[in-house]
């Protein structure tokens, strides 16, 4: 029996050995980091798209430098800012859309209802899409004061702690989202619905039913991609000016625009929509309209 013990054994050079393999596998990683965001650059592809994808990159493959891959990232965004292209933004879908999109559904069926629902309540709330396909029955809270919206979780809500959102009374009947979603709720009550999933897929003909082939989930809830087609669909029957632009973010955006208008502070803002303090996002929508109303050549003299 051979021990080994009896056997020398170089613990050095298999450390160096190891630690080779491992530095050669790293610089290769780097390089196909390296070689994929050329890959997206060539594709043309946003340079926000390209971010994101070496973000996940750098999560997947904590120990790997990106620094060459941000390299090829800057250069790009350099390029196509010389080129003439623009950062693509969801067209915000202001209160005067929301009340031309709204004059579109009819009230009468269970689609009207409910599309009227999800465009007011989803603009209340300042929420994305996902946020809005996601709202339970349970999570909505009347009192005397209007509505109590918890949102269970966020994109930036990592823990999913949730938060709540205060929704007043609106002064028009038809976008005002307490009315609105109470309309919703008794039209849900009498097909029998009382808990679960808010917004449900409803079929041709009218009725409360699940996707074709039975897609999607048990209960009919329906999907954040579903949301940003019912804005587009109704800024299109509105025939708003390029309404073709418009997506479930215009909901959101057009939240942070109407109300930074309205002189509301962009931390009272921030909360409400579930932005994280100092968000970079808010704080560039917040300037889209800053650079207007608070002008620096306003009352110069010119």
């Amino acid at each position: 029996m051979i021990t080994t013990d009896l056997i020398p054994i170089d613990r050095g050079s298999i450390n160096d050995a190891l630690n080779a393999a491992a530095f050669a596998a790293l610089l290769e990683l780097h390089a196909i980091a390296t070689e994929y965001i050329n890959h997206l650059a060539e594709e043309a592809k946003a340079p926000s798209t390209i971010d994101r994808a070496l973000a996940a990159i750098a999560v997947a493959h904590r120990s790997v430098a990106t620094d060459g891959a941000r390299a090829v990232l800057r250069t790009y965004r350099r390029d196509s800012a010389d080129g003439g292209r623009k950062v693509r933004k969801a067209r915000p879908l202001l209160v005067s859309n929301l009340r031309l999109t709204v004059d579109t559904l009819d009230p009468d069926k269970l689609a009207g209802l409910r599309d009227r629902s999800i465009l007011v309540l989803g603009f209340a709330l300042g929420a994305r899409r996902s946020e809005i396909a996601a709202l339970d029955i349970e999570d909505l809270d009347f009192n005397e004061h209007g509505l109590e919206v918890t949102i269970r979780r966020s994109k930036t809500d990592k823990d999913a702690t949730g938060h709540k959102v205060h929704v007043p009374y609106g002064t028009n009947e038809q976008t005002c989202p307490v009315r609105t979603t109470r309309a919703w709720l008794a039209a849900l009550a009498e097909c029998g619905v009382a808990s679960g999933a808010l917004y449900r897929r409803i079929d041709k003909h009218g009725q409360l039913g699940r996707a074709p082939h039975g897609r999607g989930s048990a209960d009919g809830r329906i999907s954040g991609q579903a949301v940003a087609i019912i804005v587009q669909r109704t800024a299109l029957a509105a025939d708003i000016d390029a309404a073709s632009v418009f997506s479930g973010h215009s909901l959101r955006r057009g939240f942070a625009t109407e109300t930074r208008r309205a002189g509301h502070d962009q931390i009272r803002i921030g909360r409400h929509g579930g932005w994280k303090d100092g968000s970079p996002t808010l704080a560039g929508y917040m300037e889209d309209i800053d650079r207007v109303t608070s002008n620096a050549l306003t009352g110069v003299g010119l």
